[in-house]
């Protein structure tokens, strides 16, 4: 049990990578600015909107997770989800790539510990 109680924080491929590349080109563009670099600047600009896109792509190929809590085996972070591809419900990536906009989208996840219906 963590220090947070048994909750899902969302910790996902999807998540972990683009925060890397975002810290990662954060510094990049930080460093640049005290050095006074307008290249780096732009540099560190890309591999954030690098990350945006990691971060995106990942959720859409499952790496990711819907909103809200996930059923307690689907919480660790190597777990894929198998909903992505038709899309989450009120998921902002999902309608920016057309998943879920017929109205036969991935319905969310229940809550962790209601059963699923058949």
């Amino acid at each position: 049990m963590s220090a947070h109680g048994d909750v899902d924080l969302g910790h996902t491929v999807a998540g972990w990578t683009g925060t890397a590349v975002g810290v990662f080109g954060s510094t990049v563009t930080g460093l640049a600015v005290c050095l006074g670099s307008t290249p780096g600047v732009w540099a560190g600009l890309a591999l954030v909107l690098l990350s945006l896109l990691a971060t995106w792509v990942l959720h859409l190929a499952g790496w990711g997770k819907p909103s809200g809590p996930r059923p307690h085996a689907q919480r660790d972070w190597r777990v894929r989800d198998t909903a992505a591809r038709a899309g989450h419900a009120d998921c902002v990536g999902c309608r920016v790539a057309a998943r879920g906009t017929h109205g036969g989208g991935a319905r969310a996840h229940l809550p962790v510990d209601a059963p699923a219906a058949g």
